[in-house]
């Protein structure tokens, strides 16, 4: 392996600064594993915050309420069901789980969004706001589930619940840990010609 060599900044053959900030994007092919960020926040932008949290803002009371024009009835009645079998708290919704519900719409969609096409083109921006998204998500997360174990709203199928939010959990992880390697995790060097 040959050793990179290094040259005084003065040196003629020593790159200049253009030459070294020139970077492109590492393509999606090479970057398989974010293919999973993609969907992830795919399913979050078109599923999670803008159905199943926008019903929890649009029908402050699950137990009297109009079915709203959005989202449709069936998925607010989905939205229900999942509260009455499986989680009490999403039927409660107290004042606290409201304000996650509101972070959720107001930034966490849009930045869903964002970050699709920032992971999909392979743009370094993203980064800091990965990890300040992720930081946010598992601070929510552990909330929320503490208060599935221990509190009023307690879960009774608990198992299910810490299930269906460990995704929330461990994929804010892997972001964190992505983000985290390098300063550039999407690109690399362009080669000198």
């Amino acid at each position: 392996m040959e050793e990179a060599v290094q040259y005084p900044a003065a040196h003629p053959e020593a790159p200049t600064q253009e030459q070294q900030a020139r970077r492109r994007a590492i393509p999606l092919g090479r970057r398989r594993l974010d293919l999973l960020f993609i969907g992830f926040f795919a399913v979050n932008l078109l599923f999670i915050t803008y159905i199943v949290d926008i019903e929890q803002i649009i029908i402050p009371n699950p137990f009297s309420f109009h079915y709203p024009i959005w989202p449709p009835a069936p998925l607010v009645d989905m939205v229900h069901w999942w509260g009455r079998t499986f989680d009490p708290l999403l039927l409660a919704r107290p004042v606290w789980w409201k304000a996650t519900i509101w972070i959720d719409s107001l930034f966490f969609g849009p930045f869903y969004a964002v970050a699709i096409y920032a992971f999909v083109k392979g743009k370094d921006w993203i980064r800091i706001p990965s990890i300040i998204w992720a930081s946010v998500m598992m601070t929510n997360v552990t909330i929320i589930l503490s208060e599935e174990i221990f509190g009023p709203s307690a879960s009774p199928q608990l198992g299910m619940v810490v299930l269906a939010n460990l995704a929330w959990f461990l994929l804010p992880i892997a972001t964190i840990a992505r983000m985290s390697r390098s300063e550039h995790p999407f690109t690399e060097p362009v080669a000198k010609a």
